[in-house]
């Protein structure tokens, strides 16, 4: 059967992971008729969990497409600022709840997420296996530097993390999500990833170290393990941190939620 020749073109970030003498131009590509366009995506280095919208000739279609001879195919990553939802084709809908699970090596970037109020399940001992269960069957955007994981067939969303060092790997998710107004600091346990609640000081003054019954008088608890957070030494650390995080954003929307 005689192979089939397509004109292809990857668009902005997704040309990190295509050859380098391909990217930022329409390129030829020969492929067996039998090929999804998924598929094709995939040969040139792209996870298909990073891939918005398609267009074949003008028109969006979804991954199971086979492109024909003479096709002319366009791939673009997710739209920061510009709604192209009446065009998507690939998923039944766009996932845009900020609810992450995280592979296991990107601890620290879990623990930040976590500080700025992220619902983000890790734990290092997840295998490729889970995370890829746990974002099919809880619907959850998997975070990770792995590009293998990211092609699994039943990971709809997820996003390759480019940075390496973990407090600028927050500014690129922030920034790729446009999370900055979902920012809602101590809201969540940066040890489990549950929810804080306020507690009166009488119910866990048991568990308190002296001088912190003296000095500290507002509390909050997991609701999930138990641990207790309250306005230390850390708390202002932590502060300051979260400011480093938001200044990415305007400061009309900088977030200084007090705990």
């Amino acid at each position: 059967m005689p192979m089939a020749r397509i004109r292809l073109r990857f668009y902005e970030e997704l040309n990190d992971f295509i050859a380098p003498e391909l990217r930022k131009t329409e390129f030829a590509y020969s492929l067996d008729r039998h090929a999804s366009i998924k598929d094709v995506i995939e040969s040139c280095g792209v996870p298909h969990t990073e891939v918005e919208l398609i267009l074949v000739n003008g028109v969006s279609l979804d991954f199971s497409y086979r492109p024909r001879d003479g096709d002319r195919i366009s791939v673009y990553p997710m739209f920061e600022s510009l709604d192209v939802t009446p065009l998507l084709k690939l998923r039944p809908e766009p996932l845009r709840s900020a609810r992450f699970v995280v592979d296991s090596n990107l601890g620290r970037l879990a623990r930040y997420l976590r500080l700025l109020g992220f619902d983000c399940l890790y734990r290092n001992d997840y295998t490729d296996d889970r995370i890829a269960r746990i974002a099919c069957e809880h619907h959850r955007i998997v975070l990770t530097r792995d590009r293998v994981l990211l092609r699994r067939r039943i990971i709809t969303h997820g996003y390759f993390v480019r940075e390496s060092m973990p407090r600028l790997q927050v500014g690129e998710v922030l920034k790729r999500f446009d999370l900055y107004r979902s920012i809602a600091p101590f809201t969540r346990c940066s040890r489990c990833n549950g929810p804080l609640e306020k507690v009166d000081k009488q119910t866990i003054e048991s568990r308190l170290e002296p001088l912190t019954k003296i000095h500290y008088h507002e509390f909050r608890i997991c609701a999930d393990c138990g641990q207790i957070y309250w306005q230390g030494s850390h708390h202002a650390r932590a502060r300051r941190l979260i400011q480093e995080f938001c200044e990415g954003q305007s400061s009309d929307n900088t977030v200084t939620r007090d705990l």
